[in-house]
């Protein structure tokens, strides 16, 4: 008779795995193995595209941000030069947080977790020399997310540039920061404003911008479950077209340039299954409550980024391991763009060193792997097909959880969603404690370590070096116009004016992003989210 090593066994965001996954057990959880469908066409549980990867690569997009929007360049420049075809901005906190800095709020963390931007000049050193309308951009940021946008839109310009011709993407993703990530600022009916004047603006003006991108990223690291992660997510995202569609755009104004961005985590047959779920749920969800004319309404795009919660400071070198199986999850489940960790983020910002081999991870899954040869290449396996119909199955049932209390809004406004996540953390934090989910280097195959590797460091005059630079801007900049141009944006915030014009014109004339978004919090308030507890 043979023992198997544990009484139960499950995925790592606890769904319960049988022995063997059999011909029978497929039919028995709904799953027809012969009507799986093509990739390319509904409900594109196998792929967005028919011939995915052997048309197009994903996009290499490397996360990156640090110290001086100079600094940040040189960072850029090369990660191109190496074969990165994307860039993706990170930004310090009191960028984040829509303040200056100089702000006495943002003392000590200007230029520690991402760049510091505060004004135009910042945003023109940090894309000097790359040409917008080739180079794709995603940027991290959410509630001032209009004012980086319009200083994005401007630089462009400066380098002859349309509007019309700049293309990449702002996570403008603020119920995820209600719930998990915490970076938000105004209430949230004024939050929702300036996400739908977005969505209008950039319709008509800036056609090849992705204006959201909505992030389970961040749900899934604050501590939720796989299932949690799509479920969360698709629900803030049907909020986000609700408001839309009743601020008067049409679906198929918006539908097609919103995108989605999802966490990898260790565990790859429930990864690669919960993105083909999800593509299958989006189209679901959307076709029936909405009936777009436009396919691209209903079809998701997502980026992914591998779990940075899953790495670990305990033999760093490890973290290469498991970076390339996250990533290789991603790819097998279809992902459009991929920014692979470094593995010494649970030490520091990456080194050069570090996010180099975290690009050649990607480049070598992408030229000698053989996993991008194929479209959708676990389709028809009988364990991914039931994993793939489970969270399927499991996330619209907690979508229908959310909608029982309102939306995701509501639920938000309850801690409903932040109680949930936090219950899932916990779980997950009592198995590693009691060794039952084994985690190398910190409950199992520990062992002591002679050195760690070396850290970035950052340079420590960049917070007084900003501070100059704005100094010297309001000493050279037209005051008296500056002056005007934010009591219009108070003005445009009290009423339904679309406000991105008006701040498209403030950050050209000088006015600072700790200026424009204290015009608005004039008008509009700051807010707390409930925290769940």
């Amino acid at each position: 008779m043979v023992t198997l090593r544990k009484d139960e066994w499950n995925t790592l965001s606890g769904l319960n795995l049988p022995l063997e996954s059999t011909p029978e057990s497929v039919v028995e959880s709904g799953v027809d193995i012969h009507s799986i469908g093509h990739a390319g066409s509904p409900p594109y549980t196998r792929g967005i595209h028919s011939t995915m990867y052997r048309s197009r690569l994903w996009t290499m997009r490397q996360y990156a941000g640090f110290s001086s929007a100079s600094a940040t360049n040189e960072r850029f420049k090369l990660l191109l030069e190496r074969g990165q075809k994307g860039l993706s901005v990170a930004f310090d906190l009191p960028t984040q947080l829509g303040l200056d800095a100089d702000d006495e709020m943002s003392f000590g963390e200007v230029g520690k977790v991402g760049v510091s931007i505060s004004q135009l000049d910042d945003m023109r050193e940090l894309l000097n020399g790359i040409p917008l309308d080739k180079v794709s951009t995603s940027m991290t940021i959410n509630a001032p997310a209009m004012v980086l946008l319009a200083m994005y839109i401007a630089v462009a310009e400066e380098q002859g540039v349309r509007s019309d011709q700049v293309l990449g993407t702002i996570q403008n993703d603020i119920l995820k920061e209600y719930i998990a990530r915490g970076t938000y600022i105004f209430p949230p009916q004024q939050s929702m404003r300036l996400i739908t004047d977005i969505f209008e603006y950039c319709a008509a003006q800036v056609p090849r911008w992705n204006t959201i991108s909505i992030s389970g990223y961040h749900i899934r690291e604050a501590g939720s479950t796989a299932v949690q992660e799509v479920a969360f997510t698709l629900a803030n995202a049907l909020e986000y077209v609700d408001a839309a569609i009743q601020s008067g755009l049409d679906i198929d104004t918006f539908g097609p340039r919103l995108s989605f961005f999802f966490n990898c985590h260790n565990d790859f047959f429930e990864e690669a299954s919960k993105f083909r779920a999800a593509r299958q749920l989006w189209y679901e969800l959307i076709n029936e409550r909405y009936q777009p004319s436009n396919p691209k309404s209903a079809m998701l795009r997502f980026h992914t980024q591998v779990a940075g919660v899953s790495l670990t400071a305990q033999q760093p070198l490890n973290n290469v391991a498991r970076v390339t199986i996250q990533a290789l999850a991603a790819v097998c489940g279809g992902t459009q763009s991929l920014h692979t960790n470094s593995y010494d983020e649970a030490l520091g910002l990456p080194t050069e060193k570090s996010a180099t081999v975290a690009l050649r991870t990607q480049q070598i899954i992408a030229e000698e792997s053989g996993a991008a040869d194929v479209v959708d290449p676990l389709g028809g396996s009988f364990h991914v097909e039931q994993l793939t119909k489970r969270i399927h199955d499991e996330a619209l049932e907690q979508i229908q959880a959310i909608e029982a209390l309102g939306g995701a809004m509501k639920a938000i406004e309850q801690g409903w969603q932040q109680r949930e996540i936090h219950n899932a953390a916990y779980s997950h934090l009592n198995d590693v404690e009691s060794g039952k989910r084994k985690i190398v280097g910190v409950n199992h195959g520990v062992m002591d370590e002679a050195s760690k590797p070396e850290v970035l460091k950052l340079d420590p005059t960049v917070g007084e070096s900003q501070c100059k630079k704005l100094e010297h801007l309001r000493q050279n900049r037209d005051n008296e116009a500056c002056a005007t141009i934010l009591e219009n944006i108070k003005k445009v915030a009290d009423s339904n004016e679309n406000l991105f014009p008006h701040v498209l014109q403030a950050v050209k004339a000088g006015c600072t992003l700790g200026e424009i978004m204290q015009a608005m919090k004039d008008v509009f308030g700051t807010w707390m989210a409930p925290s769940g507890f």
